[in-house]
């Protein structure tokens, strides 16, 4: 099981609400964190971003600035998937840790948590990636494991890459075995590969297909 805890980064700064701006320019002009946590009397108030730079005022402080500080954060217990939500969601590369007592505890680096989901067997373990396309209302990843599992294939991973109104593209991989049954039934469930990194019988069967009757044709 994997310990987000021990990602928590401890050496990066904590600024107090009575510091000077000058000080939290010095920190991003020094750094590529778009973040940093302020704090008042050892509780977290909120990230001062470095896209906001452009308009502070070294002879101010921070607390001239504290009603536009950015409210984000995650807990202790906190799984890599939700810290990733974070991330995305405020387009940051930094993102505070809490205890339950909204003191901070540190930071999660994006690329400590990244490098934690590459890690992982859906990266790591010899296989075979599709990309699937199926009507919103149609799919299931039940049955998308069922459809690979049924033709003794072993699935390692699936998650939604993009979702419209109407259409939901699938990434999954799945081990080298017995791949052309499974894309075969993909399809009788009406599924379409959009991508696959193995070479498809089907598709260079009808490469040779076409071909024929191209010279059919010009017979």
């Amino acid at each position: 099981m994997l310990s987000m805890r021990d990602h928590i980064i401890t050496t990066i700064p904590v600024f107090e609400l009575t510091d000077s701006l000058k000080e939290a320019m010095h920190f991003f002009t020094h750094s590529t964190y778009s973040h940093v946590a302020i704090i008042e009397n050892d509780e977290f108030l909120g990230l001062l971003g470095e896209a906001d730079m452009d308009s502070f005022q070294e002879t101010a402080t921070i607390e001239d600035f504290r009603y536009q500080l950015e409210g984000f954060s995650v807990g202790m217990d906190a799984s890599w998937l939700d810290v990733l939500e974070v991330f995305t969601r405020n387009e940051a590369n930094i993102v505070p840790v809490l205890d339950n007592a909204n003191h901070l505890m540190g930071y999660y680096d994006l690329n400590d948590v990244v490098g934690i989901f590459t890690q992982m067997p859906f990266f790591t373990e010899p296989g075979v990636i599709l990309m699937l396309e199926k009507a919103a209302r149609d799919y299931s990843f039940s049955e998308i494991a069922q459809i690979v599992e049924s033709s003794n294939t072993r699935l390692l991973g699936a998650f939604i890459t993009e979702a419209r109104e109407e259409q939901v593209q699938i990434t999954l991989k799945m081990s080298e075995s017995n791949i052309n049954d499974v894309l075969q039934t993909f399809r009788r469930y009406g599924y379409t590969i959009l991508f696959g990194s193995v070479d498809d019988q089907f598709l260079e069967e009808l490469r040779e297909r076409s071909i024929y009757l191209d010279k059919y044709l010009n017979v």
